[in-house]
């Protein structure tokens, strides 16, 4: 183990104006000093973060803070990154041992008594994987989670199987990873890469990251970046072709492994990761639908997976037990989901379908009180997080605010379901304006509120979503019964179709939800015109009844909804009868026409 000087600074002193609460210290250590900051209170777990190339500590800044109230946090600039200094000479001086060197120096400082949780990224996982596989880190290593990036020595034997017993299959894997390892024959040449550092490309960076992997616009995080990443190059070549060529035979996790893998990646393949359980028994998948730096651009659902993860750690719990099994649980687990009109039927089965897949819920309905059992029951089925938000959907100022405290306290939202609706029934004489009003406020525009609202988000952060909104059979199923209902749905569907055009460029996928006759209180809820009170009730009666009767429930809508999200379909219809009704429309419109005119069983 390496002997550190450690000097600590004053509390509170902020790292570079990055973070105001953070606390900084120096840790000197093989010739370097490196620049360690902490966030959150030093009793709790800690939580170590190791940052990729070309980036310093702060690319964590994000994940950082949503941590800092659960956890001890401590990030440091990796030897010759950001505020630490370089080794002399650098060929030979960012080997993984003398990184491992480092990161011992770094938890004998901040945790000398107590197991870190690693999380590291790109070659914060490169070299974290080499932490917690020697022997001289067992024990003090108390989870590990990777993301982007894989260990040299499991590469190295990933090539050799492929190279031994070469099928065309297994060939094509070399070849695909040999494309998109284009930057590491680039980084082994000579003086080049320092040049492009120094010159345009530093320059540059940020530009192209916001262009190609829509990472935030802005200043970038690190100012020393030309530098950090000149330096960076030998990472590269001090490791690479020799850990390639002579990999570990004992390279086998001593600590649970968290794998998260974003399936847009465009330097590593998601084979790579194939046959890892040989060498990581405790390991635990995850898949995120984004590319390479999801520290800056999913913050908030790495944050929820490497805290749910580090606590079922501590607590003990199998690491396995952290992970949602739920249909699709691969697609959604970790995702953050909003469903308006949760408070009960096809609403409250999707918020429920969702939270057995792993998603973070946001159960929004007008109805405090339901809004808080959903999400107090998603929390029991499986969500990881879930919160009841109370809101008018009709009210514009107030999906406003909505928008912006989800945005601030939970994150974009991945899917987005509209849901929330109201039925009404009467003949189009019988309906008045302000009948018109109330129906199109709750079904028209609440639909329009939330996709204008979160669809922006969505759009900004750059990395894709999905937005559903619940429309009717009656939207394609004409009825002399239904004219508002029919209208707002028809209405929603079309909006549906056209957002699905302009959004499609964005990767945001858009699907109408298209149920019949479903099981829920809205046919207890639904106002019928142009009748007395008795009347009114009466029918309200008597339509629970036959839906009663035909008793298709709400929770098959549900996993339609998340079937649309999974396949990304444009409509959906649901239930036999809207199928049926759908065909119809299409094929034999005269025929659904003449059923319009019939009178309803009423």
């Amino acid at each position: 183990m390496t002997t550190a000087d450690i000097h600590k600074s004053t509390g509170g002193k902020s790292t570079g104006g990055i973070w105001k609460d953070a606390r900084e210290r120096w840790v000197r250590t093989g010739g370097v000093e490196l620049c360690v900051a902490e966030l959150g209170d030093a009793e709790r777990p800690t939580v170590l973060l190791v940052h990729g190339y070309p980036d310093s500590k702060e690319v964590w800044t994000e994940v950082a803070e949503r941590l800092a109230d659960r956890f001890h946090v401590v990030l440091y600039d990796v030897r010759g990154h950001g505020r630490s200094t370089a080794p002399r000479p650098l060929r030979g001086g960012f080997t993984l041992e003398k990184l491992t060197d480092d990161f011992i120096a770094v938890i004998d400082a901040v945790s000398p008594d107590r197991p870190v949780h690693v999380v590291g990224h790109d070659w914060g996982s490169v070299q974290s994987w080499e932490f917690v596989t020697v022997k001289r880190t067992e024990g003090r290593i108390a989870s590990f989670t990777s993301m982007s990036g894989p260990s040299l020595d499991h590469f190295g034997h990933w090539i050799k199987k492929r190279m031994t017993r070469p099928t065309p299959r297994k060939v094509g894997q070399l070849l695909g990873q040999g494309a998109k390892s284009w930057y590491v024959y680039m980084l082994h040449t000579p003086v080049l890469p320092e040049l492009a550092w120094r010159g345009p490309l530093g320059k540059r960076w940020p530009k192209i990251l916001e262009r190609v992997e829509k990472v935030p616009s802005g200043d970038y995080p690190t100012s020393s970046l030309p530098q950090d990443a000149a330096h960076g190059a030998w990472l590269y070549r001090d490791n690479v072709r020799a850990r390639l060529r002579r990999p570990r035979a004992d390279a086998y996790a001593h600590a649970p492994v968290q794998l998260i893998t974003p399936s847009g990646d465009i330097f590593l393949s998601e084979r790579l990761y194939d046959e890892l359980e040989l060498w990581a028994p405790q390991l635990v998948r995850r898949t995120l639908p984004a590319k390479h730096w999801v520290p800056r651009t999913r913050p908030d659902q790495l944050a929820a997976w490497i805290g749910d993860f580090v606590t079922s750690n501590e607590d003990g719990m199998p690491a396995k037990n952290s992970v949602a099994t739920g249909k699709h649980a691969d697609r959604f687990g970790g995702q953050l989901v909003l469903v308006t009109g949760a408070g009960s039927g096809i609403g409250r089965a999707t918020a429920f379908a969702f939270a057995e897949a792993g998603a973070r819920v946001v159960a929004v309905d007008r109805d405090a009180e339901s809004a808080a059992r959903t999400a107090e029951m998603s929390r029991l089925i499986g969500a990881p997080a879930a919160w009841g938000e109370t809101v008018d959907v009709t009210d514009e100022q107030a999906m406003e605010k909505l928008a912006e405290k989800v945005a601030t306290e939970y994150g974009v939202v991945d899917v987005l379901v509209n849901n929330a609706g109201i039925g009404l029934s009467g003949s189009f004489l019988d309906t008045s304006a302000e009948d018109w009003k109330k129906v199109l406020d709750v079904n028209l525009w609440g639909v329009i509120h939330g996709c204008r609202l979160f669809g922006r988000q969505m759009a900004e952060r750059g990395q894709g979503g999905h937005i559903v909104n619940t429309a009717s059979a009656a939207a394609y199923q004409p009825s002399k019964a239904l004219p508002a209902y029919s209208t707002s749905k028809a209405a929603v569907l079309m909006l549906s179709e056209c957002l699905r055009a302009e959004l499609a460029g964005q990767g945001i996928g858009v699907s109408a939800i298209c149920p019949g006759l479903v099981n829920t209180n809205i046919t207890a809820t639904s106002r019928f015109v142009g009748v007395d009170a008795d009347e009114e009730k009466r029918r309200q009666k008597k339509s629970s009844r036959l839906y009663g009767l035909r008793n298709y429930p709400p929770e098959k809508v549900a996993d339609a909804v998340l079937r649309a999200v999974v396949k990304n379909q444009a409509v959906v219809p649901v239930t036999p009868e809207a199928r049926g009704a759908h065909l119809m429309s299409r094929f034999t419109p005269k025929a659904l026409r003449a059923i319009a005119r019939l009178e309803p069983p009423l």
